[in-house]
């Protein structure tokens, strides 16, 4: 019994991947079917049941499936019950209308980020919403900010030996990711030069945690031809000041030593 359930709940959850990978955000039964690998009339069961639920609805008129309302209900009382997300959303968004960029909050989630906060200034409108998503850790600001608290060998053991190339500028060798982290966490902060998109630039602090702990990391980002034109300085000082208003908001109250960081 208990594997039966496992199963059903392992093709739900294929069902609503498949949905929420789709470009189009809606697919086709059929469609659902052959990326999941089942057959069209267990494909069908599940689709009933998960509408049923409110975990997907079909679009009227039309045969096309897409994410229900419930996932959205869950997603939100997630992010409320995070301690992260609610010490930081007001002080990420005052950030983001400050500077005008992009302001994202991101935590570690297995061997990536994913993002609780992103809101948009003026300089960087987006269509679409970061929240949910994930990148990977050395090729992002905010993804080396999470990864402060470990050594070499503690990177090695989570990513890996090889690490992932995305452009040009992507830091692909452990040494050289050493190097750029400890000079990071001299200077409080840490950069991306089009190390995960050409054209985008973007500075990130670590959020920590009573103990001292890097729990998240908050960055400021937008396109190249932006970002140059802006202060550096002083938008590291508004990011680092925002990081540690967040800091104590969950608990911090001393200063980190530079060893630590």
């Amino acid at each position: 019994m208990a594997g039966e359930v496992q199963q059903g709940i392992g093709r739900a959850a294929a069902v609503l991947t498949a949905l929420g990978d789709a470009k189009s955000g809606a697919l086709r039964a059929s469609d659902i079917a052959r990326a999941i690998g089942l057959g069209a009339s267990t494909t069908a069961r599940l689709l009933a049941s998960l509408e049923e639920l409110g975990y997907v609805r079909r679009e009227r008129d039309t045969q096309l499936y897409a994410i229900g309302t419930a996932i959205l209900s869950l997603g939100s009382q997630a992010l409320n019950h995070n301690p992260v997300h609610r010490e930081s959303r007001a002080a990420a968004e005052a950030l983001a209308q400050r500077t005008g960029l992009s302001v994202n909050v991101g935590v570690l989630d297995g061997t990536s980020l994913v993002y609780l906060c992103h809101f948009e200034g003026a300089l960087a409108p987006k269509s679409h919403t970061m929240v949910g998503m994930r990148q990977p850790l050395h090729a992002s600001g905010l993804g080396k900010c999470l990864l402060f608290d470990l050594d070499e060998a503690g990177r090695r053991a989570l990513l890996g030996d090889e690490l992932e190339r995305y452009t040009v500028h992507t830091l692909v060798d452990h040494a050289a990711l050493t190097a750029a982290l400890a000079e990071s966490a001299e200077r409080g902060y840490c950069t991306e030069n089009q190390e995960l998109a050409l054209g985008r630039l973007s500075i990130a602090a670590p959020v920590r945690d009573a103990d001292g702990r890097v729990v998240a990391g908050i960055s400021v980002s937008g396109r190249l031809s932006v970002v140059r034109e802006l202060d550096h300085e002083q938008l590291a000082e508004q990011l680092i000041e925002t990081a540690d208003r967040i800091s104590v908001g969950l608990g911090m109250i001393s200063a980190v030593p530079t060893a630590a960081r």
